[in-house]
């Protein structure tokens, strides 16, 4: 307890408070100038305008605090290609701890990353995958048993929607009573955003597919993500000022984890994936390919850029450009010396706050919870920063020592290479900064897909596209 008590206070001391949010006024309206008018004042040597491609072409928006990030793909069945890429820097007050803040201005740097986009494709884009972050979106995982009235009957696939739909139910009620004892609002309305089944048992018997199968007692144990109405209102904002139709708003934790597991229903992969955005750090536990739980907390880049900027009096653009650039002659030895030792501090209450995230997440699976994966992966702007990786690496303050580790945790970045089914024709799409905008990509081919075409009969007959993405 003294150790949980005493790292919730390392974070209180950089953590904003979540009722500054409140106070930014911003106007929902805008008058964003639209990709096609872009596309006429630039078109002056007649260029016909582009076309649409007639395969399944569609982007994703990775919106994140420091950068937005713009993909597009086109797809003939599993495999997805991305044909178009760009980013655009986001401002200082356009974003908050991961959410949207003015949704004028994220329109504007939307509409400039896709027109882009779209222009190096060479095709337009109508529909798109949204990302959704924060420490205000919430993983929740919840089991619900359903005592059958009749041992020998075979389980059905109705069956298996009941107890969804009663996790679902159940969860929701967990994420804002969190979500309200946390903020002091009262009633806080939540939308569940991505689900996916973690285990399914039989009379206790852990099973991967129920259906068919006898017994009295079926459990499921569902991992679902939430997000306040407010946050997922200026997504939709977004993509309606865009001219977008809103495939989906996915959880950016969720996002990195599909792009990892990819579509292999058999995967096996068991991994910690950690995406250090500009404002939050957002954690996914993934365990045989399926996602466990996600956390989320405040300290991202923006976090150790405000750290140099305060202890060395500059500006956090001057900050901004020492952090990128420590290494370099263009400053002092005292510059960097300060600049470090600041950085030091900040990554010390962050490595507190991944302590933290991964014993709150244990704590929540129970006490037959077993070991956790001994593979931890970064990916997202904020983990370019070699001194979180070197932390998490360092034997000096063994912080995993208390933690479930059957073996000291390997750590290292997440490929751009390493995204199944998933491949870039531009060669743009380079490092781990655009992880969570591939895994959206995947979400979207979740969406449309054969099997999601096919889900009515699928889900008469197995379980597979519930192991999806469980849409409402």
């Amino acid at each position: 307890m003294k150790i949980k008590e005493s790292i919730t206070k390392k974070l209180g001391s950089i953590k904003a408070s979540t009722a500054k949010l409140q106070d930014l006024k911003r106007s929902i309206s805008t008058k964003a100038l639209s990709r096609n008018s872009l596309e006429e004042d630039t078109s002056q040597d007649d260029t016909p305008s582009k076309p649409h491609s007639p395969k399944n072409v569609f982007a994703s928006l990775d919106i994140g605090t420091e950068y937005v990030k713009a993909l597009i793909s086109e797809s003939d069945g599993e495999e997805i290609k991305v044909i178009g890429v760009s980013k655009k820097h986001q401002g200082l007050t356009d974003m908050y701890a991961g959410a949207i803040a003015d949704i004028s201005a994220v329109v504007d740097n939307c509409d400039e990353a896709l027109a882009e986009a779209e222009n190096m494709a060479g095709v337009g884009v109508n529909k798109a995958v949204l990302g959704i972050a924060g420490e205000l979106v919430r993983g929740i995982t919840f089991t619900v048993s359903y005592k059958r009235s009749n041992s020998e009957k075979q389980i059905t696939a109705e069956e298996m929607q009941l107890v969804i739909e009663k996790a679902q139910a159940q969860s929701k009620l967990k994420a804002s009573k969190q979500l309200s004892a946390e903020t002091g609002e009262k009633d806080i309305d939540v939308k569940l955003i991505n689900s996916a089944i973690v285990a399914m048992f039989v009379d206790g018997y852990k099973i991967s597919n129920p259906i068919g199968f006898q017994g009295s007692k079926l459990s499921i144990r569902l991992y679902s993500a939430f997000a306040p109405m407010v946050h997922i209102g200026a997504l939709q904002q977004v993509a309606s000022q865009l001219d977008l139709e809103l495939m989906a708003i996915a959880a950016e934790p969720f996002a990195v984890s599909r792009t990892v597991v990819g579509t292999d229903p058999a995967s096996s992969v068991s991994a910690i994936l950690i995406d250090v955005g500009g404002g939050t750090t957002d954690i996914a536990f993934v365990e045989e390919g399926g996602v466990q739980g996600t956390r989320s907390f405040g300290i991202g880049g923006r976090s150790f850029t405000k750290a140099i900027s305060e202890d060395l009096g500059i500006s956090f653009k001057k900050a901004e450009q020492l952090k990128l650039n420590l290494s370099s002659d263009e400053y002092s030895v005292h510059e960097r010396g300060a600049a470090t030792k600041a950085l030091q501090k900040t990554v010390e209450v962050w490595l507190s706050g991944v302590e933290l995230s991964i014993a709150e997440f244990v704590e929540e699976q129970g006490p037959e919870y077993g070991a956790l994966p001994a593979v931890i992966m970064l990916c997202g702007g904020g983990s370019s920063l070699s001194m979180l990786p070197k932390a998490l690496h360092s034997s000096e303050g063994e912080w995993y020592k208390d933690l479930p580790f059957t073996l000291k945790p390997r750590i290292g970045l997440i490929k751009a290479d390493a995204a199944k089914g998933i491949t870039d024709t531009t060669d743009k799409v380079t490092d781990h900064t655009f992880i969570t905008a591939l895994g959206l990509l995947r979400v979207g081919q979740d969406t449309t897909g054969p099997e999601a075409q096919e889900s009515e009969s699928k889900l008469k007959n197995s379980v597979e596209s519930f192991k999806r993405v469980l849409r409402t």
